[in-house]
């Protein structure tokens, strides 16, 4: 019994002893290893706790089951059981929205923490999960306040990038700056996005650094480079998916087409065109000219360094063919690239960068008139492909042709051959004084080549090159006025070359210091010169032998006494020379200030305005840091505020000055001669477009998982660069002359923009992470030119009103024409009505009176009023990443909402084929009131009004993928670091009312956004790839 007792106490005794508080020590690193002080540990559950050291160490009580959380600012928490442990080691992991992360604001670079201005950043990681052809797809929903619209998508189409909206009715695309190297959008092109390690984008005024050519913001890419004392690491990737169309028109079949044209030509008091109209479905126009597509991506890359080297070595290809057109419509692109740093001597680093891109594409007609989906969709179904062993004409059409014929006689091809390098060296003076000078060098050429044959399309065909279906050539008089000359237009071939080339020589000085551990000063004094070129030479041979492509070159040219016409040259150059200083204040980290001044020097203007004054002051208050500040959920608290002033020069050269240009031709002594003729009215006091930006913003990070970043900014754009409506009295409108450009109005855009980043790790292997984003922006026109009451866009339809307007008081671009009110049912409505609509009947549209003097007029713009804008009212995205073990998926969803859509690719014939809501169209009292009569008869139907206008609202799965990791052991096996594989999609759904083929358009041209001129569509894909490290 006491043997019992006894071992019962030493139970207790030993139970005792194992639950008494024990001291618990260890060191706490980052993912460098190196010690981090001032980490919070704190027991879960108590308000108990200990931080760091100076090495990063700690000391704590414990209890053998308890809990400890280690957090940091900027940095992920971290629950660790103490499991009876005295000794635990930790390394914090950085959150994905660090504010240590360091951000390149423009010579220079900050942290997170640090930043005074509007600046975010899309990290190289989510660039490549993505899975973009183009690096500015890559930015599509990624940032609160920039958005990118699709100008075309075919293969290497284009995009317009715009940050917190459109400013000017020129040029509104942000300055891009890769490497430090001056881009056009356009030459985004040639950069691959794998190759990316970073984009940041400055917003508000601290663009400023960058002067005249910062007023639409700026986008700072870094390509990827090598770290130090790392083993070489061979990176290989790819995929291979293919392209399909993501929607069809909804037009009608052969049945539906004959019987809704039977009652249009009734209507209209003529026969009824077809006897029978039980044709079934007839031919589907879209589905000969829309495909299946191949895109494909391979990336090989090898990386390292030593103590004083580090390289980025790497090659790729990418290949896209059209969904429309095929091999007609197709784009690839090789590139190789090296980014090499190295330690010449102590002190000093040498920086190469050098790029080569070669691209190849062929583009058929598209986005207007003449395109061939213009054609496939105003062609008539009841016509077949081919009648006869030819193509059909299309008789009853002038000027829609058989869009699979267009196709087979459509021969344009383009080759780029460019290389972009850069050396740099940087020298330390001093610990805190160093000096860097770069010198940077773009080459481009550009070789262009279109052939045209003889072909044939139908009677009154626009696009016909043949007189007749013998495939006889034309015949052109030159000079009938002084002679004359008979020239014969057979099959020919325009040639082209242009070379560009520019040059960017920067020097700069960077000094700071720290006073009594408190005070931090950093200053960047620094001077830029400019310059760009080009040199153009074009020419275009005609009779080309056989009507064959084979032989389609200026040397086979056979025209009459060797004819060689539009015969045509262009050369120019521009130069930039800046000066520029930034200095920089901050009191404790807390209180941070920045100031940048900038002179520009451009020779686009003439020698009187000729240089600019540019800057920003910005302010930040660290709230967090100050002693007062107790709210614990909030972990990071900082205000911003900043106000800058930049400047835009985007105009033709030597418009300030008076030049000739091309007029026309004429015939002298049997011999061809170019006239020429004043161009551009001159304006020798034209000076800078001039930029103003007020910013506040507030940065929170919340619950150690929540970072939030929001902005209140004011924009405004004074002495745009436009075209001034001039009289033709002053000589200016004559062949090959325009209007001055002159300094005159002003655009306001104000807005708001969040940015959500939110990251969760509920259970053990499993991590989420949230990025939701949006922007709400207004756009009005605040100030014309005096005696400028609007600037007219483009017109709707062929010869219709000018639907779109540059106008005070309203957004850029806006939609100007009739409102409706329904549609007219009976003839005693229309007589009883207190408002007179000459030549209404019942089944018109109705439109609303809104002078109010009882009349609609139709020969003015009394009764026209907004009808819509292209300006969205809120612009958002949503970025999901989750890992689960070996799994992860990544998703994006955009957004846009409250833009409108001229639905401007109907063509107003009376054979053209049409949308299926015509199916519900007007054919008696109550039948409709949305959808007008039928009728081949005189109209004001096809008036602009708001029937043509659509809601562009729209949300887009961007891109979905699923992906494996495969497990360390097997990849060892292989001989590999790391390994996955991946399916995934690009534009998979889309969600929207709207009819067209694509709600996602625009154009370059400010006035014509939002205008759907039957726009290449973007394609849905699927595809499978693979990331592979050894």
């Amino acid at each position: 019994m006491k043997q019992y007792l006894l071992m019962l106490v030493l139970l207790f005794t030993s139970y005792f002893s194992y639950s008494q508080d024990r001291t618990v020590t260890g060191t706490v690193t980052d993912e460098s290893s190196t010690p981090m002080p001032g980490v919070n540990i704190l027991i879960k559950g108590t308000s108990n706790g200990t931080t760091t050291d100076y090495e990063g160490n700690f000391k704590i009580s414990v209890e053998p089951d308890d809990v400890l959380r280690f957090s940091f600012i900027g940095y992920k928490a971290e629950d660790v059981p103490v499991n009876g442990r005295s000794i635990i080691d930790l390394q914090l992991k950085p959150n994905f929205e660090s504010l240590s992360e360091v951000v390149v604001v423009g010579y220079g670079s900050t942290s997170k923490k640090e930043l005074t201005g509007a600046t975010a950043q899309v990290d190289g990681d989510a660039i490549e999960e993505r899975n973009v052809p183009r690096v500015d797809q890559a930015l599509q929903g990624q940032l609160a306040g920039v958005n990118v619209s699709t100008n075309s998508g075919a293969p290497g189409g284009s995009s317009n990038i715009n940050i917190r909206g459109i400013s000017t009715n020129g040029n509104s695309s942000p300055l891009i700056v890769v490497d430090g190297i001056i881009y056009e959008a356009d030459g985004l092109n040639a950069l691959n996005p794998n190759d990316i390690e970073s984009i940041n984008v400055l917003k508000d005024g601290t663009a400023g650094i960058y002067g005249v050519r910062a007023a639409n913001g700026v986008i700072i890419i870094e390509t990827k480079k090598g770290k130090k004392n790392s083993k070489p690491t061979l990176s290989l990737s790819g995929y291979y998916g293919v392209q399909r169309t993501a929607k069809k028109l909804d037009l009608l079949n052969a049945t539906e087409y004959a019987t809704l044209k039977n009652e249009a030509f009734v209507a209209g008091n003529q026969a009824p065109p077809f006897n029978n109209t039980n044709l079934g479905e007839g031919t589907d126009w879209q589905d000969l000219i829309f495909r299946d597509a191949p895109i494909q991506n391979y990336n090989l890359s090898v990386s390292g360094g030593t103590e004083k080297t580090t390289y980025n070595i790497g090659g790729s290809y990418f290949g896209q063919e059209g969904i429309v057109g095929g091999e007609k419509a197709f784009f690839e692109r090789y590139n190789g690239r090296i980014n090499f740093t190295t330690e010449i001597l102590p002190k000093l680093k040498l920086t190469n960068v050098l790029l080569y891109t070669n691209e190849f594409s062929r583009s058929i007609p598209q986005g207007g008139i003449g395109s061939v989906l213009y054609n496939a969709t105003n062609a008539y179904p009841t016509e077949p492909l081919r009648t006869d062993g030819r193509y059909s004409y299309l008789i009853n059409v002038a000027d829609i042709i058989n869009p699979v014929a267009q196709l087979e006689n459509t021969f344009n091809e383009s080759r780029v051959n460019k290389i972009v390098g850069k050396q740099e060296l940087s020298y330390d003076i001093l610990d805190n004084l160093s000096v860097n000078g770069r010198a940077a060098y773009t080459y481009s050429l550009v070789d262009y080549k279109q052939f045209n044959p003889l072909v044939w399309y139908g009677n009154g065909k626009n696009q016909n090159t043949a007189i007749n279906a013998n495939l006889d050539p034309q015949t052109t008089l030159i000079g009938d006025e002084v002679g004359g000359l008979l020239l014969e237009r057979g099959a020919n071939v325009t040639e082209s070359r242009t070379t560009y080339l520019d040059y960017l020589f920067e020097g700069f000085v960077n000094y700071e210091e720290e006073i009594a551990d408190l005070h931090n000063v950093k200053s960047t004094l620094g001077v830029s010169y400019n310059e760009t070129s080009f040199q153009s030479l074009s020419g275009t041979a005609f009779n080309i032998p056989n009507n064959s492509i084979d032989l389609a070159d200026i040397s086979t040219n056979q025209a009459v006494s060797g004819y060689l016409n539009q015969v045509s040259s262009n050369q120019n150059v521009d130069r930039l020379s800046s000066i520029f200083l930034r200095g920089e204040y901050d009191y404790s980290k807390r209180y941070l200030f920045s100031g940048v001044v900038r002179r520009d020097g451009s020779t686009r203007f003439g020698a009187n305005n000729r240089f600019g004054l540019f800057g920003s002051l910005s302010g930040a208050w660290v709230i967090s840091d100050e002693s007062f500040y107790n709210i614990d959920a909030i972990e990071f608290a900082k205000l911003r505020v900043s106000h800058g002033w930049s400047g835009n020069d985007r105009i033709a050269s030597y418009v300030y000055r008076a030049n000739l240009g091309g007029e026309a031709q004429y015939v002298f002594d049997n011999t061809i001669v170019n006239g020429v003729a004043i161009g551009i009215a001159p304006n020798p006091s034209l000076q800078w477009e001039s930029t103003q930006q007020t910013n506040v913003g507030i940065d929170l990070s919340l619950f150690q998982s929540l970072d939030v970043g929001a902005n209140y900014f004011l924009k405004s754009t004074e002495n745009l660069l436009i075209q001034a409506q001039a009289s033709a009295i002053l000589g200016t409108y004559g062949a090959g002359s325009a209007p001055p450009f002159v300094n005159a109005g002003t655009v306001q855009n104000q807005g708001v923009e969040v940015d959500l980043n939110y990251e969760l790790e509920p259970f053990d292997d499993f991590n989420l992470r949230l990025n939701y984003n949006i922007t709400y922006l207004q756009n009005e026109v605040t100030n014309l030119p005096s005696g400028t009451d609007f600037i007219p866009g483009v017109g709707f339809s062929v010869g219709g009103n000018t639907a779109t307007r540059f106008e005070e008081g309203f957004p850029i671009g806006y939609f100007i024409g009739f409102e409706t009110d329904g549609v007219w049912q009976t003839a005693e409505e229309i007589a009883s009505s207190s408002v007179q609509q000459p030549g209404a009947q019942p089944g018109d549209l109705k439109f609303v009176d809104q002078n109010g003097d009882g009349v609609i007029s139709f020969g003015d713009d009394s009764d026209r009023t907004m009808i819509g804008s292209p300006n969205p009212d809120f612009i958002m995205g949503l970025n999901i990443n989750a890992n689960y073990k070996g799994f992860d998926l990544t998703a994006s969803i955009t957004s846009v909402i409250g833009n409108e859509i001229i639905r401007n690719y109907e063509r107003q014939q009376p054979y053209a084929n049409q949308l299926a809501y015509n199916i519900n169209r007007w054919t008696g009292a109550g039948s409709t009131n949305e959808y007008p009569r039928l009728t081949t008869g005189s109209t004001r139907n096809t008036e602009f009004s708001d029937f043509y206008v659509e809601d562009g609202s729209f949300a887009r799965v961007r891109n979905i993928q699923i992906g494996y990791n495969l497990p360390k052991s097997i990849c060892e096996s292989l001989n590999m670091t790391s390994a996955r594989i991946y399916i995934g999609s690009i534009n998979p759904f889309t969600l929207t009312k709207y009819m067209g083929y694509d709600p996602d358009i625009s154009s370059t041209n400010p006035l014509a956004r939002g205008v759907d001129f039957g726009q290449y569509p973007q394609a849905k894909s699927l595809m499978g790839g693979f990331n592979i490290k050894f």
